[in-house]
């Protein structure tokens, strides 16, 4: 199994190193878009939200935009802390850039 761990800010290293402990084959950090090919899933771990979300429309990289496309063709993904609030619908009295993948809605 090849996991890729989203390694744009946050706290990285240390789920990838948990999912080293869980028995993944393979764990690597996605940085660019082309990090995703070939996983079988993705963790968007903990870190800053707001951070993230204004790299969503800054990036030269489609980064965002495939995992949304892999996601909606079936690639699970995992948030923690900030990965769940950038995958959530909705962000209560927020309107930074998300994913938008799962049909929840956070308050932060």
């Amino acid at each position: 199994m090849r996991i890729a761990v989203l390694a744009l800010q946050g706290d990285f290293a240390e789920h990838a190193e948990m999912l080293r402990q869980c028995g993944a084959n393979e764990v690597v950090f996605a940085r660019w878009a082309s990090d995703l090919e070939d996983v079988d899933g993705l963790v968007i771990p903990g870190g800053e939200s707001t951070t993230i979300a204004k790299l969503t429309g800054n990036s030269a990289d489609p980064i965002f935009d495939t995992i949304i496309k892999k996601a909606r063709e079936g690639m699970p993904v995992y948030g923690t802390c900030m990965g769940l609030i950038f995958l959530a619908k909705e962000i209560e009295g927020s309107e930074q850039g998300r994913l938008a993948l799962m049909d929840i809605k956070v308050r932060r």
